[in-house]
């Protein structure tokens, strides 16, 4: 798996303003009950984990991630946040360490849009849910989002941030698949409800919490990479960053929809 934005200072704290901006949103209704083990699949730095150990204070987590980096900051969060209800190991999404059947819930945000197989990834993660277990899957899809003013130089930076996803083996797009992704997993009882984000003059923490800190902020890390394979010239892409920036100005508009899937075993 290559993540395209990188592990950098910047990108930790682009995540950790997502996840706090977003939090009512994505996260009200995720609670596990007491005594439940939970598998958090994909935790990178901990911005959800923190969120889902305050939530679910008396269930049990467990999470993951590839990155020996991202864990340490992550157990930072957790332990800066005073929780104790969270275990980290560094594991692989494709090389589960754990016995089948093991975990009551399975939990996945902002993960499966850079594997270059989610429905495998999907079905390894069913091998260690219990019977009636659930999972839980949080995406985005790049395709969603719409602003004012309109910009074919706004358009086409967010497009390069999707072609140099797909280049690196992942996919933008796959909010809108999570339904036969599941089903295709073998999940039963899917059900998908779309989040959407909109942010206006009269939404301040939105405009600056996600229209600039999180969306923008995300378009605008893979600016380099953008310029340097030629998708963009280094004018055509400044302006459409400009762009964006301008949906988050008094007048502006900014649209995009995430999903949140849930299935069981």
């Amino acid at each position: 798996m290559d993540y395209v934005h990188g592990y950098s200072a910047e990108e930790g704290s682009r995540l950790t303003d997502q996840a706090t901006t977003l939090t009512e949103l994505l996260h009200a209704d995720t609670r596990y009950p007491a005594g439940r083990l939970v598998l958090e699949a994909g935790c990178g730095v901990g911005a959800q984990t923190v969120i889902l150990a305050a939530n679910s204070p008396q269930a049990a987590f467990t999470s993951i991630d590839i990155s020996g980096e991202s864990l340490a900051e992550a157990q930072h969060q957790v332990q800066a946040a005073g929780f104790s209800n969270v275990t980290f190991e560094r594991a692989s999404i494709f090389d589960l360490p754990f016995g089948p059947a093991c975990f009551d819930h399975v939990f996945v945000c902002f993960v499966l849009e850079h594997l270059p197989d989610p429905a495998g990834t999907l079905e390894a993660l069913r091998r260690v849910l219990k019977p009636g277990g659930s999972i839980t899957v949080i995406e985005g899809d790049h395709g969603s989002a719409y602003f004012h003013p309109d910009s074919v130089h706004a358009r086409r930076a967010i497009q390069c941030l999707v072609d140099l996803q797909r280049q690196a083996g992942g996919d933008s797009l796959i909010g809108r698949q999570l339904y036969p992704l599941l089903v295709q997993a073998g999940y039963r009882d899917v059900t998908v409800s779309p989040r959407m984000v909109y942010a206006d003059a009269t939404r301040p923490a939105l405009v600056d919490g996600f229209t600039r800190k999180t969306f923008t902020a995300m378009v605008e890390g893979v600016g380099e990479q953008a310029v340097g394979q030629g998708l963009m010239d280094a004018a055509s892409w400044a302006t459409g960053i400009k762009d964006l920036y301008r949906a988050a100005e008094a007048d502006g508009t900014f649209c995009y929809t995430f999903f949140k899937a849930a299935g069981l075993k």
